[in-house]
């Protein structure tokens, strides 16, 4: 059974790709069944089957089914154009006065199509003037008297056309909307995601803001008055101190507090040890060079005048860029990194030389972004991308002293 629905499967989605092909596969089998309804005699009284041979369609029936029939491969490409066709022609066969061969099957199929692939008014208009067109020539024409079972058998398959088309443009209509919408719901809800990410971090932010600028400037103000006093007041020095020591406290416990806010249920407790930078950087180094990635470093005196933000974003993007490299340079690659100081930035620059792995490097990684973040954080900007001839390139360029400056602006 399993194997029976995934033929069944593929066959429908092969037909979907190709419907020409379908197409051409219907107008054969309607032709089938137009030959074989002519062939037919539905009067006959010796079985309660039909009897076939005793009639035979004459050449101009055959012609007049090849062409009805033929006509609709084409039938999704131009709809209107062949039902008026196959309209034409089941009305010429009608107008022949013959034994009637079942040629208006064709514009049954057709009108199907036209009332599937248009609108509601549309459908009703077509369906109604093919309805009438056909039935009236088939009651006026026909061999037979106008109330018999074939004429009004014209009339019930037409408008049964129309009514299942219309069908299933509604049925194709309702999926396409709750698809639409489902699409919709999804991208509402991821923006209303990063929405509220966004009022999360400002908040976060400006109560940040509070926190440092509130108790700085009481330190500030207390120190100035210990400053003054110290040696005509000590007593009220002392206390000054205090005030000092008791704003901090408090600061470091509200900053604890908003930062933790930050911080998931499953996250490790955070770390008492200082946190890494450039100093560090022979030791990272280490690291990759003892994994088997060849690693140069040209780094100066940099480091020793940096500040602590600053130190510590240089060594994470070292981090990540030589991880990077590690992970998608692929085998024999070597790693240059440099840190420059120029002027009032420092430009952190990691190259490598690997032909990659085949696995996507374009810069849209989870490390790149948070990179992109932590420099953009500092007000610098990082760029990261292939090198022109093989390999990759991260370059940040990072402020030593924008961030301070405006820090202290905006208090």
């Amino acid at each position: 059974m399993t194997s029976l629905g995934t033929g069944f499967d593929r066959t429908r989605s092969w037909l979907r790709a190709h419907p020409l092909a379908f197409d051409a596969g219907l107008a054969a089998a309607v032709l089938v069944c137009m030959v074989a309804g002519a062939f037919a005699d539905p009067r006959s009284r010796h079985d309660a089957l039909p009897a076939f041979g005793q009639e035979a369609p004459g050449l101009r029936s055959v012609v007049l089914m090849v062409l009805g029939a033929g006509a609709l491969v084409l039938r999704r490409r131009n709809p209107f154009p062949v039902l008026a066709f196959t309209g034409a022609v089941s009305v010429a066969e009608l107008l022949a006065n013959d034994a009637v061969s079942p040629v208006a099957m064709s514009a049954v199929i057709a009108l199907y199509t036209v009332a599937s692939r248009t609108d509601r008014p549309t459908t009703w208009r077509v369906g109604l003037a093919t309805m009438a067109t056909l039935t009236v020539v088939a009651m006026l024409s026909g061999p037979t008297p106008w109330y018999t079972q074939e004429n009004l058998g014209i009339f019930a398959w037409t408008g049964m056309a129309s009514a299942a088309g219309d069908a299933v443009r509604s049925r194709r209509a309702f999926i396409g909307a709750i698809r639409e919408r489902a699409e919709r719901a999804e991208r509402t809800r991821e923006e209303e995601a990063r929405r509220r990410v966004a009022e999360e971090r400002l908040r976060i932010a400006r109560d940040l803001h509070d926190v440092v600028a509130h108790h700085i400037a009481l330190v500030n103000v207390q120190a100035g008055v210990a400053s003054h006093v110290m040696d005509k007041r000590p007593d009220q020095a002392k206390e000054a101190l205090a005030h000092v020591r008791e704003a901090s406290r408090s600061a470091l416990n509200e900053l604890r507090a908003t930062v933790g806010l930050l911080r998931q249920s499953g996250d490790p407790a955070a770390p008492t040890e200082p946190a890494p930078g450039l100093a560090l950087l022979g030791e990272l180094v280490g690291t990759f060079q003892h994994a088997g990635l060849p690693v140069k470093v040209a780094c100066g005196d940099a480091e020793a005048r940096l500040p602590a933000a600053v130190d510590l974003a240089a060594y994470r993007i070292v981090q990540e860029a030589l991880t990077n490299t590690r992970k998608h340079a692929g085998p024999g690659a070597k790693a240059e990194v440099s840190v420059v100081r120029v002027g009032p930035t420092v430009e952190v620059t990691v190259l490598d030389n690997g032909p990659g792995t085949g696995e996507p490097a374009d810069g849209s990684g989870h490390g790149l972004l948070g990179m992109r973040e932590r420099v953009t954080a500092l007000g610098g900007t990082l760029t990261a991308g292939p090198r022109y001839g093989g390999g990759f390139r991260t370059h940040a360029i990072l402020p030593v002293k924008a961030r301070a400056g405006r820090t202290g602006e905006d208090t």
